[in-house]
């Protein structure tokens, strides 16, 4: 858990908060004013990866960017089940904590399927949603023809990884593992790597028990354990399909596969606008923020 005071040479500058609604100290930044907007960070990054998003668009809204249970500023406690039945249950009690509504639920990576797992549980709360290089498994039923999701490198290098000791090794060891394992998954811009970037993403990682957030993340998927959640929210998904969407995809995600992820999309969204960014990978946050950054305020100012 990183010191709730550190601001990474001050590229984190903003004033921490913590919340223990869902039994564990979870932290998250609140700036501005105005109908909210919720940003959710995915694998195995925290809250810093929408440092650039926070300042302008808090310019017009009250931006919330939580930390999930075992990653950030939030605590790893070493008890607590690491699924994404367990990470929405978290969600929901940081929103009630805050009586947060009309929200727009900005989600990437492990992201999509929290904040999608929360949305069909509570449609009443969320205004609109915007999906970044993440796959919810709603729009795609029934359909051969895409790509499987775990037969990209990420979760190929997971699964056999697994017989040998290797994933956890490597994941256990964050800390100094991290910038490699952002590549595996889909690093692109490397030129804006530092120092402080290097330090600021390893810095929730000291031990290997610090890790067991971001160990059990892919296994969640890899494994198959998040089927039965996710379908058990199926009967929400109607009331999301006439809400304001948007996708901004980068083509380069070596972790979901662009094809499955806008497919997805698509199949609950079919008239909604998709952004395809060429160059950018999975963490389209690093990759792309001067696009995705006016892309989000365009949207968010042609709503209601």
């Amino acid at each position: 858990m990183i010191p709730a005071d550190e601001t990474f040479d001050n590229t984190w500058p903003f004033a921490p908060h913590f919340t223990e609604a869902a039994g564990f100290r979870q932290h998250y930044a609140d700036e501005g004013k105005g109908r909210p907007i919720i940003l959710l960070h995915g694998q195995p990054t925290w809250g810093y990866i929408y440092r650039k998003f926070i300042p302008p668009l808090a310019v017009t809204h009250r931006v919330i960017v939580p930390d999930h249970m075992g990653f950030g500023k939030s605590q790893t406690p070493p008890d607590r089940a690491y699924t994404l039945r367990t990470h929405v249950e978290n969600l929901t009690a940081l929103i009630d904590a805050l009586d947060l509504r009309d929200i727009t639920l900005v989600m990437q990576d492990w992201g999509g399927p929290i904040g999608v797992g929360y949305a069909v549980r509570h449609p009443e709360r969320i205004h609109s949603l915007v999906l970044m290089n993440t796959v919810v498994g709603y729009g795609t039923a029934g359909r051969r023809d895409l790509p499987n999701p775990v037969e990209t490198p990420w979760f190929r290098w997971i699964r056999d990884g697994l017989p040998t000791g290797r994933t956890e090794a490597v994941l256990s060891q964050l800390g100094s593992t991290i910038l490699s394992v952002l590549q595996i998954v889909g690093l692109q811009r490397l030129d804006r790597v530092d120092p402080t970037f290097i330090k600021a993403y390893g810095a929730p990682f000291p031990t290997p028990a610090d890790c067991k957030g971001a160990i059990e993340f892919p296994l969640d998927l890899a494994l198959g354990r998040i089927r039965d959640f996710v379908k058990e929210g199926a009967p929400g998904v109607a009331s999301l399909r006439d809400k304001p969407a948007l996708m901004i995809e980068g083509m380069l995600d070596r972790a979901i596969p662009p094809a499955l992820a806008i497919a997805d999309f698509a199949g609950l969204w079919p008239n909604a606008p998709i952004i395809r960014v060429p160059d950018a990978g999975h963490y389209i946050q690093e990759d792309a923020p001067e696009i995705v950054i006016p892309a989000l305020q365009t949207f968010l100012g042609m709503l209601h």
